[in-house]
């Protein structure tokens, strides 16, 4: 039976029993049978459906070996570019499973084909990697083929005696082996080579050699010609003989009239059967080709998607390693500035602190308004829907823009109308971040002026509302042009206005998202010179009144919890961030131990009875994720919080499966540390009483 057939009896069995591994194996199979007889666009089919089981099921190791044939099909059309991408991918898969030996495979392919695109530097620096890795693992085959190419590449940098010598051991390693095939292409290189330095003689005897030795593979290949070739063979002759059969029945012809005009009717009629063929025959072709084509182009849009998302998590990482590095010194700024507003500074330093503070405050808006417009482009952000009171929210709002608002001379008006009820059920966190967005962006364009804020009732139906909120001024006004892109990431007016007024660019652009994300719509009406009025439209649920939540004095009354007695543990190898959080710890009557590193804190934890662990998560050494798995193999009820600069949205998984009790993100406000610090004790507290 012959292997295509065998294959195509596996794939149907595989199907049979939906074992979704197999069926991708087998045509993986398949697709490499095609591609050695010659049919590369069957092969890309198959190949390409192998391919999109293996992404489904994450069968990588396969898919890496699938990726490597699509490569080798490409390149036997000639579409190196195609090929590589292929053979990078293969790559990249194969090194990520840690299957060096099958690396080298492909390293050989890479370098052969960048050879093929004349960039020869490239072409040098994979095939010597392939070398190396073949060589350890004792790869012949692919050693010997890779420094014959190794030398063409080395010659063509200029490298000419290097790349012979490279050339002339992968062609002795080839001839010891009897490794027929890339010995002959040995043979035509070493005669290229020759030619290139001058030895004609040399050059035509290797020449001959490949001759010799291609000629005896070429018969080989046709003694082991496939069934499908043989079947054109058929075909070829049945032809001939249809012409034989044609020639006698013209001789019938003359000497019957009678038999004449039956057989220009049979004619006619096999032309009309033959044409309908030949129409059914080329409709299959195209029909083929369509889908072939198709799935091709399927195939290249999931390599492409993966390269979109690839690009995506890169991203998201560079995101997440530049805000950690900037908050880590952001706790220190905004601590050490607390801690000396705190310890009564000199009347003259007060100022100076203060500016620091905003400064500080401000570059931390500017970190979190990037991580906000990263979430909302990446669909990360949630509604949160809680009760809450509108029109207390708003005056909230306008309480704390009033400073800056009166250093401007501006006046803030709120409208609140008297139709629509206070308390609503939406997402009050996002209509807060809209509303100070929008107003500030107000104050900062308004002078000597007034800004009005309203909220009206645009439609009701039962307990849903529909309420539009307007922001409207009568600052320097936007141009029409500057509108139009306006809430765009990073869009301001102009770079005059961008110095003088300052901003990031960023405010309205996170207003149009969370516009978005609320399912709500939003409008500008500007001019020059006259003012601006933003107005948006947000759904909202009315709820009945909520009660006002008591307020908490955190460490207020020190009977709820024996101070002297409470072990806490800081893990922090900044110095400066030490000093902090000890600091803040010593100011509510709290002493620590402080430990630098992930494996000083596994050991203190294992030795000594600790209330709470302050883990820092970047750390040399262990990192503190590690240090906190390997602290809850032996204790599992100990509080660990993860205090922390990471993007906490990002990294979430990570601290839940590392086994930290709760996280607290730096820089952080005091009272919110304290509150999560306060609960950990009281519950650790009724813990040792139960």
């Amino acid at each position: 039976m012959r292997p295509k057939k065998k294959l195509e009896i596996a794939l149907a069995l595989a199907e049979k029993i939906s074992t979704k591994k197999s069926i991708g194996i087998i045509y993986a199979k398949l697709g490499k049978l095609q591609y050695i007889i010659e049919e590369p666009d069957a092969a890309l089919v198959s190949l390409f459906r192998a391919n999109e089981i293996q992404r489904i099921i994450k069968d990588d190791v396969n898919r890496a070996e699938t990726y490597k044939i699509i490569g080798n099909v490409y390149s036997s059309k000639k579409d190196y570019r195609q090929a590589l991408d292929y053979y990078v991918s293969a790559n990249t898969l194969f090194a990520q499973e840690g299957l060096d030996d099958f690396v080298a495979e492909v390293l050989l392919n890479e370098g052969k084909t960048l050879l093929k695109l004349n960039d020869y530097d490239k072409a040098n620096k994979q095939l010597e990697k392939s070398i190396s890795l073949s060589k350890r693992y004792d790869l012949d085959k692919i050693r010997s083929s890779a420094m014959i190419h190794n030398g063409l590449a080395l010659t063509n940098l200029g490298n000419d005696k290097e790349g012979l010598r490279y050339t002339m051991d992968g062609v002795k390693l080839a001839k010891d082996y009897k490794f027929h095939t890339i010995l002959s292409n040995g043979y035509l290189i070493l005669s290229e080579l020759n030619e290139k330095n001058g030895d004609y003689q040399a050059s035509a005897d290797y020449l001959r050699k490949h001759m010799n030795l291609s000629d005896s593979l070429l018969q080989v290949k046709r003694d082991n010609l496939s069934p499908e070739k043989r079947v054109k063979i058929l075909l070829n002759n049945q032809t001939e003989f249809q012409k034989e059969q044609a020639a006698n029945l013209e001789e019938k012809i003359k000497e019957n009239n009678l038999s004449k005009l039956t057989t220009i009717l049979s004619i006619a009629l096999i032309t009309i059967l033959s044409l309908l063929t030949l129409s059914l025959y080329k409709n299959n072709n195209i029909r083929l080709k369509t889908n072939n084509m198709l799935h091709i182009k399927n195939s290249e849009l999931i390599v492409a998607m993966e390269k979109a998302e690839l690009a995506s998590k890169t991203k998201a990482n560079f995101l997440s390693t530049v805000t950690h590095e900037l908050r880590t010194p952001l706790y220190a700024v905004t601590g050490l500035t607390n801690m000396l507003l705190d310890e009564d500074p000199k009347p003259n330093q007060v100022q100076h602190l203060k500016s620091l503070k905003f400064s500080g405050e401000y570059l931390l808006t500017f970190i979190n308004d990037i991580l906000q417009i990263n979430k909302i482009e990446a669909s990360k952000v949630d509604i949160e829907p809680e009760n809450f009171n509108l029109k207390k929210k708003m005056t909230n709002v306008i309480a704390a823009l009033n400073n800056s608002a009166n250093d401007n001379n501006t006046k803030l008006h709120l409208e609140y109308d008297s139709d629509i009820p206070e308390t609503y059920n939406a997402d009050q966190l996002k209509i807060s971040q809209i509303l100070i967005n929008l107003i500030g962006n107000s104050i900062k364009f308004t002078k000597d002026g007034n800004i009005w804020i309203r909220a009206k009732k645009l439609n009701q139906d039962g307990d849903n509302y529909t309420i539009r909120f307007e922001v409207e001024d009568n600052g320097i006004g936007i141009s029409k042009e500057k509108q139009e892109r306006l809430f765009e990431s990073f869009s301001q007016g102009s770079i005059q206005i961008n110095r003088k007024y300052g901003g990031t660019g960023l405010g309205l652009s996170i207003v149009k998202g969370l516009i978005d994300i609320l399912k709500g719509n939003i409008y500008l009406k500007s001019e020059l010179g006259k003012g601006s009025k933003f107005t948006f439209e947000v759904p909202m649920k009315y709820s009945e009144p909520v009660a006002k939540p008591k307020k908490i004095e955190y460490f207020s009354n020190i009977a709820d919890i024996d101070l002297d007695n409470i072990k806490i543990l800081v893990v922090e190898d900044n110095k400066i961030n030490q000093m902090i959080t000890k600091k803040i710890l010593n100011k509510m009557k709290l002493n620590c131990d402080i430990v630098d590193n992930g494996e000083e804190a596994v050991e203190k934890a294992r030795n000594e009875n600790y209330d709470v662990i302050l883990m820092d998560i970047h750390m040399p050494g262990i990192s503190g994720l590690e240090a906190t798995r390997l602290i809850r193999e032996f204790n599992k009820d100990l509080t660990i919080f993860a205090l922390t600069a990471v993007t906490i949205e990002d990294k979430m998984h990570e601290f839940d499966e590392a086994g930290f009790t709760d996280i607290i993100s730096k820089p952080f406000k005091q009272e919110d540390f304290e509150k999560k610090l306060y609960e950990a004790l009281i519950d650790n507290g009724e813990t040792k009483t139960v």
